[in-house]
């Protein structure tokens, strides 16, 4: 348990520790090459002009994204095409292809594929059930939290007082002073709202997703993740920080790295399918994509949310997202995959944002065919 307060510290309070004086020169390696390197970790590799991509405009693309200034915190730059990778560049450490870091909130896109799979192999009996159901000890000592729906978890309508940011309640409290059930912790907060009624992004209701994964497969959501997903995904270098009562973090905590995290944006592109294996079901992937609420007052994610994936209706994309600038835009109507990975730890303006990353991603959508 000591091991996993001093991965939550290390890894998660860096966020309050990092400053904006990190300089582009220092960091940024010089633009040579977008072909991606054979590493054998299950990636087909083609050239642009044989997926129909223009390699002179994806040759523009990564020169400045290697060059400009205001880009200095990035870190990668992936391209998919007809499920094979046909361009990446790293701009700090060529290492970072085989290197694991914090995806951070990506990890909610993954606890919803996990949620899937538990109701295929009908481990959760549905999205409609309450989660009195299967925490009756802990509703039981808060009651007002015992008829929240799993769908309300997950598209974030808990109605539960969860704040991420600041000291009065929310993740910082949770990672900085480190409760020892974050469970209860997060069940112990007031209700702000009618459950269904608001949208509000969190990080406790993720949380609760994953206990519930925990107390119904008798392992912990990372090793019962690996089993049902990671495994079958050939993913070897990930990790996932379990809090110090045994709980995995639910909404972050997942380190992996670029191909890695393509990995998981292709098994939804392709309806829950890899390698021939159905690993969760497509009806569970149209689900879990599908337009479920509003998210305008979180302006740079796009315009709505299904099931914790990020969808830019306006682009017909879905999309991962994580903390500092961590994306995985998936276009299925062009079999594309866009990654991209960014500074883990920057704050607030500092980060490398939805309406950057998009931009990049219109570059690459529209070289295109």
């Amino acid at each position: 348990m000591e091991k996993n307060i001093i991965k939550i510290v290390l890894y998660f309070g860096a966020l309050l520790l990092f400053s904006s004086c990190l300089k582009e020169d220092e960091l940024k390696l010089p633009f040579t090459t977008y072909s991606p390197k054979e590493i054998y970790d299950g990636w087909n590799i083609s050239m642009p002009e044989n997926e129909s991509v223009d390699g002179v405009v994806l040759t523009k693309i990564y020169k400045d994204f290697h060059e400009n200034k205001d880009l200095w915190q990035v870190r990668s730059l992936l391209v998919f095409r007809n499920n094979n990778l046909i361009a990446e560049s790293y701009t700090k450490n060529p290492d970072d292809i085989v290197e694991p870091a914090a995806i951070w909130s990506c990890t909610k896109q993954v606890t919803a594929i996990l949620t899937g799979i538990a109701i295929d192999k009908n481990i959760i009996d549905g999205v409609d059930d309450k989660i009195e159901k299967y925490l009756p000890k802990e509703t039981e000592q808060n009651a007002d939290k015992a008829k929240i729906s799993i769908e309300n978890l997950l598209t974030m309508r808990s109605g539960i007082a969860f704040e991420n940011d600041g000291f009065n309640g929310g993740s910082n409290k949770l990672l900085m002073e480190i409760p020892d059930n974050s469970l209860d912790f997060v069940l112990s907060l007031p209700i702000y709202t009618e459950q269904g009624k608001e949208f509000h992004y969190n990080d406790g209701d993720p949380h609760i997703i994953s206990a519930i994964l925990q107390k119904q497969t008798g392992k912990t959501t990372k090793d019962w993740g690996y089993d049902v997903l990671f495994s079958k995904l050939s993913i070897k270098n990930y990790d996932w920080i379990v809090y110090k009562d045994g709980i995995t973090m639910g909404a972050f905590g997942i380190l992996a790295t670029p191909r890695e995290m393509a990995k998981i944006g292709h098994l939804v592109l392709n309806r829950g399918l890899w390698n021939g294996v159905q690993i969760v079901s497509p009806e569970w992937i149209n689900k879990m994509i599908a337009p479920k609420v509003s998210a305008k007052d979180v302006d740079y994610y796009g315009t709505t949310f299904g099931y914790y994936w990020w969808i830019d209706e306006s682009r017909e994309i879905i999309f991962m997202n994580g903390h500092g600038g961590q994306f995985v835009f998936v276009k299925p109507s062009k079999n594309l995959v866009v990654v991209t990975t960014a500074e883990p730890n920057t704050q607030g303006k500092h980060q490398f944002l939805y309406p950057k990353a998009i931009e990049i991603f219109d570059e690459i959508d529209k070289a295109t065919q």
